[in-house]
């Protein structure tokens, strides 16, 4: 699923003045959502992040892809994504429902 953050994304200013990076987290975000869209029984469920890699800054008006991977459809519901812009990876890792065992 492609996305962009806007050059006006009110998380920019700030982050950082004068040659702006998308925060890790609205990038996180981006990754929820698809997640919510896709699998609808977690929207609103605690989610975890026990793993999560930022190899390259996302800059605004970029378009990036998320590519997601359920890892299993018995509970808990586990994904891997990894971020894209063409062909470099910008960040990856592992989210799950549900609280840590």
């Amino acid at each position: 699923m492609p996305f962009v953050i806007a050059a006006d994304h009110p998380s920019l200013p700030g982050h950082f003045p004068g040659r702006p990076v998308v925060p890790g987290v609205g990038i996180l975000d981006r990754v929820l959502e698809l997640i919510e869209s896709l699998h609808p029984e977690v929207a609103g469920a605690p989610l975890r992040l026990p793993q999560v890699k930022f190899l390259q800054p996302l800059l605004p008006e970029q378009t990036a892809s998320i590519e997601l991977e359920l890892l299993g459809e018995a509970a808990p519901l586990r994904w891997r994504f990894r971020i894209l812009r063409d062909d470099s990876l910008l960040a990856s890792g592992e989210v799950a429902a549900g609280s840590p065992s």
